[in-house]
This record gives structure tokens, sequence and C-alpha cells, in this order.
């Protein structure tokens, strides 16, 4: 694999779908033959304009092209587990964007497909590779900081169905099983610790949508560190998620890919990595595993213990219903 160009076919030509394809655009060695989306004549705008040939709304038609080496799954939450082991089960590596699942047994699945198959199978928890939180990691590993809390807000207005385009989605998003992901997850790589404690509680269900709208999660991992993550889709305010990190030498406030310390005073992150798009340094990672034979970082063996967590909290708010 080392010097040959990987081909990659792409399914779901969203709002994440189109930032993954801007993400490649700058990485060399990697081109996208294949763009599958359920709106054939929507699909075929976005395919003209990165000059993807090959268009479809079959993700089986682009898994049966034999020069297809790996795919990247885009697609709506409920569809991740059973496209990623569709795309195993093609002989194809698979990234798929978080979360791999909305129910353990099919993360699990997946785990254990990808083990069998020995192919590159990742998940798309970005928040390991944003710089802001990369600049952190490098910190801790050096023994420069320990972690003694994250406060995490996730916030975002959403009393309509609608995706990061303002466009009506064709599916429900979840605070539990897609947005707490992330930070559950970004906890314990973080203190490199696994989470021993998770509580959660929620508010009212939406009527319409079948969800909650906010949520309230509290995690401690073996290390001893704790993190509390609110979560809404009510709040009419400054959107997006914030994640305080309070250490034993210092405090960080990390806002989208921009890091702070306590003080309000900017941390120079652009130095960090090759580049400060997240998504763009997550399909490094992907290629970059596929080309080497290696295990990447947030593959789906590594964030398995998060959607653990998630299913035990899903449990817990069950049992409160």
């Amino acid at each position: 694999m080392s010097n040959k160009t990987i081909k990659v076919a792409l399914a779901g030509a969203g709002a994440f779908g189109i930032k993954h394809l801007d993400g490649i655009r700058n990485i060399d060695g990697v081109e996208v033959v294949s763009l599958i989306s359920r709106d054939l004549e929507k699909t075929r705008e976005v395919a003209e304009k990165y000059g993807i040939k090959h268009v479809t709304t079959e993700l089986a038609d682009s898994l049966a092209l034999p020069e297809v080496d790996a795919v990247i799954l885009c697609t709506p939450t409920q569809m991740h587990a059973a496209q990623a082991i569709e795309c195993l089960k093609a002989g194809k590596h698979v990234q798929v964007e978080i979360p791999l699942a909305d129910k353990l047994a099919d993360a699990q699945e997946v785990v254990r497909l990808q083990k069998e198959k020995g192919l590159v199978a990742m998940c798309g928890h970005t928040r390991r590779f944003n710089p802001s939180h990369q600049w952190i990691h490098k910190k801790v590993e050096a023994g420069e900081f320990n972690i003694q809390q994250m406060d995490v807000q996730t916030y975002f207005f959403r009393r309509t169905n609608m995706n990061a385009l303002g466009q009506p989605r064709s599916w429900t998003d979840h605070l539990l099983w897609h947005h707490a992901a992330h930070t559950v997850d970004l906890f314990a790589y973080q203190c490199g610790s696994p989470i021993v404690k998770a509580n959660a509680v929620q508010g009212p269900i939406h009527p319409a949508l079948g969800i909650a709208m906010d949520m309230s999660i509290q995690l401690k991992a073996a290390s001893g560190a704790i993190c509390t993550l609110s979560l809404s889709f009510n709040n009419d305010g400054p959107l997006g998620t914030f994640f305080r990190y309070i250490g034993d030498s210092g405090t960080y406030i990390a806002r989208y890919d921009d890091l702070v310390n306590g003080k309000e005073e900017k941390i120079d992150v652009s130095k960090v990595d090759v580049s400060m798009n997240g998504i763009e340094l997550q399909d490094r990672e992907f290629f970059a595993a596929i080309r080497e034979g290696r295990e990447p970082n947030s593959s789906v063996a590594q964030v398995l213990p998060c959607y653990e967590v998630l299913h035990a909290l899903e449990q817990q708010l069950n049992a409160d219903l």
C-alpha cells in the first residue's frame, strides 16, 4: 500500500461529508473516486464540485468497485454500525463518523469483525485530533499537567430537526449516543485512565422528537479525575462545545480550535500538527494507518470503552423513566 494512491468512497454528502472532502483535498496520495448519498441530484452536484466520477445512492454499488480501498461513512447515526460492518465484510478499510453505534452490541460487533478481518477501522472522535486538545494531551503525557477535573458544556439550539447547514434532517440526533460520546471518550483519553464511575440525569422527553433535550453527566476516572458534562438542545446562546481543563499546574479552556489559559491568555496551537483542521488530521491518521498497516489512534477497539459507558448511562436513564 506504501506508494499507491489510496482510493476512497465517501458516503453521506451532507455538512460533514463536505468537511471530509475539503480535508482530503490537502492530503497527498488520496483520491475520492465514489460518492454515495440518498439524493442523487444533490450528490451529483457535490461530486461535480470535487471532481468525483462515480455517484450512487447505494453503498453496495461503491463497495463493488474493485479500485475502492477505503470508505468514509458520514451517514446518519442509525446506519453507522451496519454500514461499517458492510464495508469490513467487503474487505474495505473504514472510517465511520462519530458515533460508532447507538447500541453497545452493534459497536462490539464492529470491533469483533475488525479483529477478524485485520483491516483498519476507526471512528471519528475528532476531539482527539483537534490541536487544542492535542496540546493538552502532550502536556499530560510529558508529566507537566495532571487533570483534576474537566468541565464541559455541549450546547445547541435545536428544537426542530435541522442539520449543521440549517436543512431538515432525515434522522434524529441524540445527546447521549452522539454528543456525549465526544466528551466521554476525550475524558478517558486525556486522563490516560479508564472511566470507573458514570452517572446521568435528563430533562423532559420532547413530545415530537422523542428525545431528552437536556442532560447532565458525571464521570470519574481511575486516576481520580472527574468530569462534569452538561448537554442541551434548548440553549439559545453561544453554541458548540466548551471544555475547561482544571489541573494541578494550570487551567485551560478550549473553544473550537482556540485554547486559552484560565486568565483568557491565548495559547498558540498552530504548530501542534500539520493542520489546524481536526477532520483533516483525523483523515490523515486513517490513511497513514492504512499505509503503515497499523492500528490508528481512535480505532474502533480504542473507542469501545466509551460506548460501554454510554450503554450503562442509557440503562440508568431508562430505569428513571
